[in-house]
């Protein structure tokens, strides 16, 4: 335990925040949605030609949970700056660019129907998903590797660090991030009801 003392602190430092989502839903405030549970881009088939998104896959993963768990598993895959699984944990962090577009593009869809709480809490979701997804590597590891594949010695340790790398650098720009949720929900929000 020794060698995962520092990342297992961390974790347990972030817990409250890393866990206000299940609280929120726990006490009424964010509601179940129809969810896919595992929002990757490898889990969207494209047409050749137009490249245009044909269909979503993978569907075992659906079920009922959070607006959040989606929109945040997206980002902690998609807008990192590295693989999840990138053996320099220190080049990890969220590209503010990608997150902006994808808030774009899932706003336009979404906003008219999201509840006030669920958008406030989109950017917070990012750093929950990216904390849970530490958090699983970091079990799976201390455990013998029974969960997740893995490709090399302590992959899954590899892993932890990338996420608890991109989850602090989530933390350092939840302003920014808010602040592009709330733009982006605000113009989405006056075009359904102009």
């Amino acid at each position: 335990m020794a060698e995962v003392r520092e990342e297992l602190d961390w974790l347990l430092s972030v817990e409250d925040e890393a866990c206000r989502l299940t609280d929120l839903f726990e006490k009424g405030e964010l509601p179940l949605r129809v969810t896919h549970n595992d929002t990757k881009i490898n889990n969207v088939l494209f047409d050749e030609k137009t490249h245009e998104a044909l269909v979503v896959i993978d569907l075992d993963t659906v079920m009922p949970g959070l607006v959040g768990h989606d929109f945040g598993d997206a980002i902690r895959f998609a807008a990192n700056f590295v693989e999840e699984d990138c053996d320099h944990p220190e080049k990890a962090g969220v590209n503010l660019n990608i997150f902006w577009a994808f808030a774009e593009g899932f706003l336009k869809k979404t906003a008219a129907s999201l509840t006030k709480t669920e958008v406030d809490t989109l950017a917070l979701s990012c750093f929950a998903l990216t904390c849970e997804l530490a958090t699983r590597f970091l079990a799976d590891y201390i455990v013998g590797d029974k969960y997740f594949k893995v490709k090399k010695p302590q992959h899954n340790l590899v892993r932890t660090r990338c996420q608890i790398a991109l989850a602090k650098d989530m933390l350092n720009k939840m302003d920014a991030m808010n602040a592009i949720v709330q733009d982006c929900a605000r113009r989405y929000k006056e075009t359904e009801n102009a």
